[in-house]
């Protein structure tokens, strides 16, 4: 049985104490459950054994949700430094191994781990065969510590400050349509064309109303844009202009390849294009905190090597 100095004295297992946090963390047992992958009920006799072994309520259930006793938000500000404590001493530990074990969860857009993160798995299994990587794709943005999640992967301007991390590269987005729609519809001459034609959108503000393009000499202009179709994915987005049903505003990351091929073709290659603000990246971040666990760091290292740093 593993014991924290601060509960030593009173029985209490470290992985009930792992699992009453990560019940907070999650705001339900069910939640838990699945992040420890464990039988509900495994959580169930955990958090009544810690409970029982305390002499005190931990949490407070209801039908809905579970929220933390007065006793129970004292117990966990107290404990968390020393789980904290063990997990540093377990990594400092692998590191006489010289071997990078454990697991990393790691969260990314949906597209961008699609097209961008996943084909650099391979590579990062040959690297660190031990590391087990728990991916959450989503094009929600997560809360990291609330959810547990060790690094992040995203797209936009500068972030959150209370984060720590670093741009990995610019994100150009380029106005792109399939040499077969340029056939049948003309290549637009000037980004004014596109108010012409049935542009493919995506459904976010900005999106699917404008463009705006930038020239080397910093002029910029904005066209209004309109469509039959609105895609709420930019993977199902990219679908539909390989499929020749119009321009549309995409990353680089994602078109590269397409526009090297000749599946796509870039409409304005002299111009920038964005429908936000023009200084857009990829960014990797992770949440502060004073040890940082040597699978955390080797993954960081790998994705900026990989990626490429830039800034």
């Amino acid at each position: 049985m593993q014991r924290c100095s601060c509960c030593k004295n009173r029985g209490v297992d470290t992985q009930h104490l792992k699992t009453f946090v990560e019940v907070v963390r999650q705001g339900s047992f069910a939640g838990a459950a699945r992040a420890l992958e464990v039988d509900p009920s495994a959580v169930t006799r955990a958090i009544a054994a810690l409970e029982t072994a305390l002499g005190a309520r931990l949490l407070q259930r209801t039908t809905r949700k579970v929220a933390l006793t007065d006793a129970g938000a004292e117990y966990l500000e107290r404990v968390r430094p020393a789980l904290d404590e063990l997990d540093r001493a377990a990594d400092d530990v692998g590191a006489s191994t010289g071997e990078i074990r454990g697991v990393v969860r790691v969260t990314a857009s949906v597209s961008y781990g699609h097209t961008v993160l996943m084909p650099l798995l391979p590579a990062l299994r040959a690297a660190h065969p031990a590391l087990d990587v728990d991916l959450l794709l989503t094009d929600a943005v997560v809360d990291l510590v609330t959810q547990h999640i060790d690094v992040a992967l995203r797209l936009g301007p500068p972030v959150d400050s209370s984060l720590v991390g670093s741009q990995l590269a610019v994100v150009r987005p380029r106005v792109v349509a399939s040499p077969a729609w340029l056939a049948r519809h003309g290549r637009p001459r000037t980004p004014q064309d596109l108010a012409r034609h049935d542009c493919l959108r995506f459904p976010l503000p900005g999106w699917r109303t404008q463009w705006t393009f930038r020239a080397s000499d910093g002029r910029t202009q904005s066209v209004a844009v309109r469509g039959w179709l609105t895609v709420s994915n930019a993977l199902a987005l990219h679908r539909a202009a390989l499929d020749g049903l119009g321009p549309a505003l995409l990353s680089d990351w994602l078109v590269a390849p397409d526009i090297a091929s000749g599946r796509l073709v870039d409409v304005f290659p002299a111009l920038e294009a964005t429908a936000t603000n023009f200084d857009s990246a990829v960014w990797l971040l992770y949440a502060s905190r004073d040890h940082v666990p040597r699978r955390v760091r080797a993954f960081v290292e790998f994705v900026r090597g990989a990626i490429g740093r830039v800034g």
